[in-house]
């Protein structure tokens, strides 16, 4: 059997370790259950903790790692090139944006060519990005934007949304600011702010008769805050409108607390290369 010499290629059959976890010992716990208590404590309008570094990946011009919980997302940025298949000239660059799940990210594995949610999320990606770069000055050029999700733990479009911001930062392509994206999951009267894996499918289901409100739906919006506007909202589900009102306004000032996290760090990294240099520049007048 052929085989695909340009990956490294695991065994033909392989065997999920699922079955090595005794059932008998866990009982099946109820989605509604996160109703009363987040899984991991948090409350429901508490984001998770981040970390976040830049200049991960040697071959890119830049790069940015982002952790959210168990979520963890790398993005790659590449030099301008020209805009292959472009007869005509163009006065504004472009953005090209491919988002994709690793393998063995999610519970069920994905497979090596895009399906129609990583095309659908690489959309999202470049309509939210285009906004806060300069794209006059790269005039006939288009710029390269990769998201890999190493671990898919819930919230990983806007996770990946924001380190590709950052990423475009660390490759000093001239930008308005930084786009900063948080998800939101909607389920009957509750909105879980940065919903995990679980919780978003919780989210997608159709609210039991328990409930008078029957709003489900994921939402993510990507802010650009340094311009006061919103580049990209997306959701899917079925969401009234005054739960879609109220929860922009959370989205926006988690956006806004996440915003100046970044802003902290580029800060931070900023001062500590200036420190760099300027030992260098010491050392060679010495």
């Amino acid at each position: 059997m052929p085989v695909d010499q340009r990956r490294i290629n695991g065994p033909e059959v392989s065997v999920p370790y699922q079955i090595y976890v005794d059932s008998t010992s866990s009982k099946t716990e109820n989605p509604e259950n996160y109703l009363k208590k987040r899984k991991d404590g948090r409350k429901f309008q508490d984001v998770r903790k981040i970390f976040i570094k830049t200049g991960v990946v040697s071959q890119a011009k830049g790069s940015a790692y982002i952790e959210l919980g168990k979520t963890k997302v790398v993005c790659s940025v590449f030099d301008p090139r020209d805009i292959p298949n472009k007869s005509g000239y163009s006065l504004h660059g472009n953005l090209y944006c491919e988002f994709k799940f690793a393998s063995f990210s999610c519970d069920k594995r994905r497979i090596h060519q895009q399906d129609a949610e990583e095309k659908e999320f690489s959309l999202i990606m470049q309509r939210s990005l285009e906004p806060s770069v300069c794209r006059h000055e790269y005039p006939n050029f288009q710029i390269d934007i990769y998201a890999m999700v190493l671990d898919n733990g819930g919230s990983c479009l806007g996770a990946a949304i924001t380190a590709a911001s950052l990423a475009l930062i660390d490759a000093n392509i001239s930008t308005y600011g930084i786009v900063t994206a948080v998800t939101a999951g909607i389920y009957a009267d509750t909105v879980f702010l940065d919903p995990t894996t679980e919780e978003e499918s919780l989210c997608m289901c159709v609210p039991s008769r328990a409930h008078k409100s029957k709003s489900h739906g994921i939402m993510m919006q990507a802010s650009l805050l340094q311009k006061n506007q919103v580049s990209e909202l997306y959701f899917v589900g079925n969401i009234d409108l005054e739960r879609i009102k109220s929860t922009m306004e959370a989205l926006t000032k988690a956006s806004n607390d996440l915003s100046l996290v970044t802003q902290q760090y580029l800060v931070k990294l900023a001062l500590k290369k200036y420190k760099e240099n300027s030992k260098i520049t010491s050392k060679d007048r010495a």
